[in-house]
């Protein structure tokens, strides 16, 4: 045996979607009832776990044996589920591979583990497996039926007079819909291998697989939850919200404040016309209004305030040891291979700016609502700047959390060969001021001889670097800082000026694909190559990962310019057409070679204990010995693949995540 392909079919009476696959497996009622499998290509066999039948001996050794490949579309489900199972079932036979130091729980090594949805994505592909198995055409699909016989089977049913008061579907309810469901199994493994089989030409580099593995690591790791300040967080912002609601309702006599159209008709009646109730248009309400509507306008922001929707998903997600786990997609940003967040979406928390902040958690984790109420104006706000720092280190550690330095402007200078900009890289220089004075031609000081001037630097440097014109400065908020309509265009233009080989890049790598697409040849720029194969793009990076854009064509933009398109999942996360240009590309290619610096860095501190990732940053679990120092220069190691790269990373210490002003 080399290989087998596995789909499990499970019971849990706590829900997947809100809590992960880890707190669903611990569940006491949680079983396995159907194992999928096909040993080395060979027929598809479904045990029926259910109904007795046992999954043979071979099988269940391969399990543990890491000479054996485990294939699976979602691999994390199915190893998690798979080691809850043997542990229960197979004690003697289960071979995990954490150690005590660490808090990895006990589950079969990810290492001997790969998964078609990761190859998926990597290809480009959509994440599903009845999505992946339509756009490649396969054969045999996912059968249609699988929701409703998930519904019916794997999770509790609602107990009713009509099915004896029963809180769950068993096969002996349903014997048609039972087989039919044996059948649904069986196809996932088949539609599993056919895809394994269609992608067989475009092989994953086995440092991706690398990657990947270390990904389960830290998704099996965890993070700890400080559940005490969480559950706290909730109840405070249900007591604020019924005041809040109360005190609207006094002003205004609505009976639903809630209600958007309540308070449009509301304020309409009271001199205010607006189509929208969104934060931007109530910003824009508050500069004008008088002060009874500025009041009820200020008390609906507060209202709105999402913050407690992530304290929830950490109770929702908090395993037994008060630890999250499985927070982490791999290859979740197609575009760049960046890793995305499941459950509490740990890459969009709010930020922090109090001053106070550690009074501030100390007040809610011992649950003094009425403190907080005399001290804190905004409450809704001050729990959200909070978010963050229920994240917490076991105890007799600490964080270190250390991010790159300006690493997309780092890269893109270094891609390019803008020789200035990586001067002032080299030089510890603030690459905002740099610029300002590269465009403005005076010298520019934080804080200093035309700091002024450095607002404009940064907009610019944060809107202008992949192609963005006059209307990525507003949507970057430039008009919102002060800057006025007829400054927008000025700034772009001096902007590339002082940045030729920036813009050259972009028509550079938008020619390349262009000849690459048409003449089905193999084209270069810098260290950048373009090849164009069964009907795909690729493009090879310099650490020798590609991104692979699925049916290219060359079309006609709006203005009447030739127009790169390709087939992917486009911003309504469906699968579509996708116009694309050689700025944008050049930003997929910046932030995939941004990703690729992340992964190398997290791959020599892989012996700290890594809890999270977010964007370019790591969070490490560190021994209180660690120094800051240490992990920042491990991370300011430029890859062998990338010489000439001025890579500088900076981090801090803390007793609870948060971030540093």
């Amino acid at each position: 045996m080399k290989d087998i392909h596995i789909d499990v079919e499970s019971f849990s009476s706590v829900d997947l979607t809100k809590c992960g696959v880890y707190k669903y497996a611990q569940s006491e009622d949680f079983e396995i009832l159907l194992f999928g499998y096909s040993v080395d290509n060979g027929n598809v066999k479904v045990v029926d776990l259910a109904q007795g039948e046992k999954i043979p001996d071979e099988v269940i050794n391969a399990l543990s044996d890491s000479s054996i490949t485990k294939w699976a579309h979602n691999a994390n489900f199915e190893r998690v589920c798979l080691s809850e199972y043997l542990r229960r079932h197979y004690p003697h036979k289960f071979l995990s591979y954490s150690i005590n130091e660490d808090t990895v729980g006990d589950y079969l090594d990810p290492s001997s583990w790969k998964c078609t949805m990761v190859w998926s994505a990597y290809m480009g592909l959509p994440f599903s497996l009845e999505d992946v198995g339509t756009v490649l055409g396969l054969d045999k699909q996912k059968l249609t039926e699988g929701k409703e016989l998930i519904r019916y089977f794997c999770v509790p049913c609602k107990p009713t007079k009509a099915n004896g008061d029963r809180t769950r579907n068993l096969p002996r309810h349903s014997p048609d819909k039972w087989e039919m469901f044996k059948k649904y199994n069986k196809r996932d493994v088949e539609v599993e291998m056919l895809i394994h089989q269609k992608l067989s030409k475009f092989p994953v580099p086995d440092f991706v697989w690398d990657e990947y593995h270390l990904d389960q690591e830290i998704n099996d790791r965890g993070i700890a939850i400080d559940v005490e300040l969480a559950e706290n967080a909730v109840k405070f912002d249900e007591l604020i919200k019924a005041e809040l609601t109360e005190e609207i309702r006094k002003i205004t006599q609505l009976e639903n404040p809630n209600s958007v159209m309540q308070m449009k008709e509301w304020l309409a009646n009271n001199g205010i016309e607006t189509d929208s109730l969104d934060k931007k248009a109530v910003n824009e309400l508050l500069k004008t209004a008088p002060p009874k509507l500025k009041k009820i306008l200020e008390l609906r922001q507060q209202l709105s305030k999402s913050s407690v929707k992530k304290y929830q998903a950490m109770l929702n997600a908090v395993c037994e040891d008060n630890r999250a786990r499985g927070m982490f997609r791999f290859y979740g940003a197609n575009r760049s291979g960046r890793e995305s967040s499941r459950l509490i979406q740990i890459q969009n928390l709010p930020q922090n700016h109090m001053s106070d902040l550690e009074q501030a958690r100390n007040i809610v984790k011992y649950g003094d609502y009425v403190t907080m109420s005399i001290l804190y104006d905004n409450i809704p706000d001050t729990l959200s700047q909070l978010i963050r720092t229920a994240f917490i280190p076991r105890k007799g550690y600490k964080f270190i959390v250390a991010d790159f330095s300006a690493i997309e402007a780092r890269v893109i200078a270094w891609l390019a060969g803008e020789k200035w900009r990586d001067e002032v890289f080299r030089n510890g220089g603030d690459i905002y001021c740099a610029s300002a004075t590269q465009m403005f031609g005076v010298p520019v000081e934080k804080h200093g001889i035309n700091g002024h001037l450095r607002q404009k630097g940064k907009i610019a440097e944060l809107a202008l670097g992949y192609g963005g014109s006059v209307g990525a400065l507003k949507s970057m908020g430039a008009l919102e800082m002060g800057m006025s309509e007829d400054e927008l265009k000025p700034l772009v233009d001096t902007w590339r000026e002082a940045n030729p080989n920036i813009v050259n890049l972009w028509y550079e790598v938008d020619r390349a694909v262009i000849k690459t697409i048409k003449e089905r040849v193999t084209t270069t720029v810098k260290c950048l190559k373009f090849t164009y194969k069964s009907g795909m793009l690729f493009i090879t990076l310099p650490s020798g990962r590609s991104l692979v854009y699925v049916k290219p064509r060359i079309g006609e933009n709006r203005f009447g310019s030739e127009s790169i398109t390709y087939e992917g999942i486009g911003s309504t996360k469906k699968w579509e057409r996708i116009e694309s240009y050689g700025a944008k590309l050049v930003e997929n290619i910046i932030q995939a070679i941004a990703r690729d610096n992340l992964f190398y860095a997290m791959k020599t501190l892989s012996h700290c204990f890594i809890v999270a990732t977010v964007h370019d940053e790591i969070i490490i679990e560190a021994d209180r010995r660690m120094s800051v120092e240490a992990v920042c220069e491990q991370m300011s190691r430029t890859p062998p693949w990338a010489k000439g790269l001025l890579l500088k990373a900076d981090g801090y210490e803390c007793e609870f995540y948060k971030k540093e002003e």
